[in-house]
């Protein structure tokens, strides 16, 4: 199940970046009536971030940072795209996904804290 959303997340971030190319006129339109500065480099930047996250997440390689990454780019999206358009992408899609990558970032850090060696104690010893 783990894996399966984790691939449905990242599948969505690439189908999204798409659009941050193919239409870049129009999404950074978007971004600079979102009020984001730099907007035509700001699309560019989110599009990177989101193709080569979402691939990440599908591949499973470096899924920590990416998630991180792109959970921020979640909240973003929320507080500008969804204050200002409102609709069910930025105060639907992007809150699952955001919720999503919090479960997978929970996820990866009880897996990193089970696979880690255990270190001895080293407290003072009490010789009797």
């Amino acid at each position: 199940m783990e894996r399966l959303i984790r691939i449905v997340v990242g599948v969505v971030f690439v189908a999204f970046s798409v659009g941050k190319f193919t239409r870049h006129d129009a999404e950074s339109a978007a971004f600079d009536r979102y009020g984001l500065p730099f907007p035509d480099l700001t699309t560019y930047a989110v599009g990177v971030l989101e193709l080569v996250g979402g691939l990440a997440l599908v591949t499973g390689i470096l899924i920590v940072p990416f998630a991180a990454m792109l959970a921020c780019n979640m909240v973003g999206a929320i507080v500008t795209a969804g204050r200002i358009e409102g609709d069910i992408i930025h105060l639907g899609l992007a809150p699952v996904l955001l919720v999503s990558l919090l479960w997978i970032l929970r996820r990866a850090s009880v897996r990193r804290s089970a696979a880690a060696p255990r270190r001895p104690e080293t407290g003072p010893s009490r010789a009797g």
